[in-house]
């Protein structure tokens, strides 16, 4: 299943991306495909070591492995840190 993200810009904006990449939507799809791989590298790395620390085997493609890893998202990552910090303080 595949995802569509989409953005608005102001004129100026836009004016701003046209003025510094050929193709503004070209452009915001490889910065966010770039940062993408850059995640799946991070996230596959980590199942990596640990499911192998864990006596267990790797198998899949990088997409398998990301779809399959127990992760959270920055969100929820977040509002855990915040509930955490809460509790500390009171």
């Amino acid at each position: 299943m595949s995802k569509t993200i989409t953005i608005t810009l102001s004129d100026a904006e836009f004016k701003a991306l046209e003025f510094v990449a050929f193709s503004a939507q070209e452009w915001a799809e490889n910065a966010v495909q770039n940062r993408c791989r850059i995640a799946i590298e991070q996230i596959v790395a980590e199942e990596v070591e640990r499911i192998t620390a864990s006596g267990g085997n790797i198998s899949g493609t990088k997409e398998d492995i990301v779809n399959a890893a127990p992760i959270k998202s920055a969100a929820e990552r977040q509002a855990e840190l915040e509930t955490q910090q809460a509790q500390q303080g009171a």
